[in-house]
């Protein structure tokens, strides 16, 4: 264990930061399965409400350090890309 109060200090800075950090990673995590879920049952308007919330989502997550720009970016190409699948597969119907 830490003895000097810099060190202290360090690890309650540590212990925090790691609180924060599972809570954006955890509201990430938690947005992307409800978007999926949508998917799943087949609403489009749901999907696409659900999507644009998913996206906001992702940008937090990048802002706040939990995920890498680039990694955001792929996320929304590939779920824009299923979306879209959707909405062409229920215009066919």
């Amino acid at each position: 264990m830490a003895n000097h109060v810099s060190a202290l200090k360090r690890a309650r800075q540590t212990e925090t930061r790691t609180e924060v950090n599972t809570a954006n990673r955890s509201r990430v995590r938690t947005s992307l399965r409800a978007f999926r879920e949508a998917l799943a049952k087949g609403d489009a308007k749901a999907a696409q409400a659900q999507y644009s919330a998913t996206v906001s989502t992702l940008d937090k997550g990048v802002q706040k350090g939990v995920l890498h720009a680039n990694t955001a970016s792929r996320y929304k190409s590939r779920l824009n890309a299923r979306l879209k699948a959707l909405a062409v597969g229920e215009a066919k119907k």
